[in-house]
């Protein structure tokens, strides 16, 4: 059995009512790794409250017991697009050989590990099930265990808050690294509090000696606008604070064929649209959708029309509902094109994304938008229950 999963927190507050993981640990002199050789999992996001990278406080704290860093995908700055392999190469700020972990391999292999005794993850997630951080993490720590190495949380934000539990369960065959881990799509946890149910629930070959540093100060009501951070583009379409929202509302569509979700765009994900579609037809759809929290407006450009979203933090609208509403409705509205030129590689990736190939099943079928969100809704209460006993916040 591996040692039991520790929270780590500070007891007294003297910075302020809100603290990062990593500031956590720099209050306590990083005791915690203090004497031990360090691999840290990092990249642009990793920055304490300060606004101070992460590699250059435990460098500085830690000297040559710093010994390597680890990037996922998009690499340690944060700019290669989504998808392309990102090379092993010399970080230019600590020195260090940074370890690419979206290139040949995507988990540490035991010699990348050989020359550490504890390996320290700082990634800002951004609370979607699609996003391949929480994967980097599970894969890591699966490694951390078949290496016997610890494994150290620094705790982020949810930046969609911690109550917003949606979207569809994944199905084990569609297992991949835009689903590494049978939660709903949208979960409403951080990475520490994931990361003790992957090891509690078994979600992993093997589990490592976990301890998870908490945050000081956050809570589930929080979006991240209500943190005073600042926030740090996790990847190229990831610029804004927002962004994490609108990449729910719209990210399976944009898994379809003949769409627009404004990539390229000032707000990436923040549009819906399709080839061919009438803006006011999508428009009028989308009114009577009853989406709190959500406004659109229609906007037409290359031959492509649809809807602008709006998108409040605060939402308490399904904004996953609300994707397979827009999908559902711009197929409709293109003749059924969306769906029905999808095949191969995409249709794979999209189903990868969903967690089943069900939404496309049935949006051929014609099912119902409205049916297929309320399948969700039993599964999404089972998880709440399910996840109590690892939520490590208010």
């Amino acid at each position: 059995m591996p040692a039991p999963q520790q929270a780590y927190q500070r007891q007294a507050a003297q910075a302020g009512p809100f603290m990062l993981g990593i500031d956590v640990l720099a209050s306590r002199g990083f005791d915690l790794i203090r004497g031990k050789r360090v691999g840290l999992i990092t990249n642009q996001t990793s920055m304490t409250g300060r606004g101070e990278r992460t590699r250059t406080v435990m460098q500085r704290a830690l000297g040559p017991n710093l010994v390597a860093l680890y990037a996922p995908e998009h690499g340690i700055d944060g700019t290669i697009g989504a998808g392309l392999h990102v090379s092993t190469r010399r970080d230019s700020v600590t020195g260090l050989t940074v370890h690419s972990l979206y290139g040949p391999t995507r988990k540490p292999t035991p010699a990348m590990l050989a020359h550490i005794d504890v390996l320290v993850f700082d990634l800002q997630d951004i609370g979607s099930r699609s996003y391949t951080y929480i994967s980097t993490m599970i894969v890591a720590m699966e490694s951390a265990a078949e290496c016997g190495k610890q494994f150290v949380v620094l705790d982020r934000p949810n930046p969609l808050g911690g109550w917003r539990v949606e979207g569809p369960p994944l199905e084990s065959k569609w297992k991949s690294f835009v689903g590494q881990v049978p939660v709903p799509y949208v979960h409403g946890m951080t990475a520490g509090e994931l990361a003790m149910m992957a090891g509690a629930r078994g979600w992993m070959a093997r589990t490592p000696r976990l301890n998870v540093v908490k945050m000081q100060g956050w809570n589930r009501n929080m979006a991240w606008q209500d943190t005073g951070l600042r926030w740090y583009q996790t990847s190229p379409n990831i610029p804004h604070a927002s962004s994490p929202f609108y990449y729910v509302a719209t990210g399976i569509l944009g898994g379809a064929t003949s769409v627009d979700i404004g990539i390229g765009t000032e707000n990436p994900f923040g549009y819906a649209g399709g080839s061919g579609v009438n803006p006011q037809a999508l428009y009028a759809y989308c009114q009577r959708l009853n989406m709190p929290g959500v406004s659109f407006s229609p906007y037409s450009k290359n031959g492509f029309g649809g809807v602008r979203l709006n998108i409040s933090p605060h939402a308490s609208a399904d904004i996953t509902a609300l994707d397979v509403h827009l999908l559902a409705e711009i197929n409709r509205l293109s003749g059924g094109k969306v769906i029905s030129r999808m095949s191969g590689s995409k249709l794979n990736l999209f189903n990868k994304v969903y967690g089943s190939e069900s939404l496309y099943s049935d949006l051929r079928r014609g099912v119902s938008p409205a049916s297929i969100v309320s399948r969700w809704q039993g599964y999404n209460q089972s998880f709440r229950s399910q996840r109590q006993s690892f939520l490590l916040y208010p």
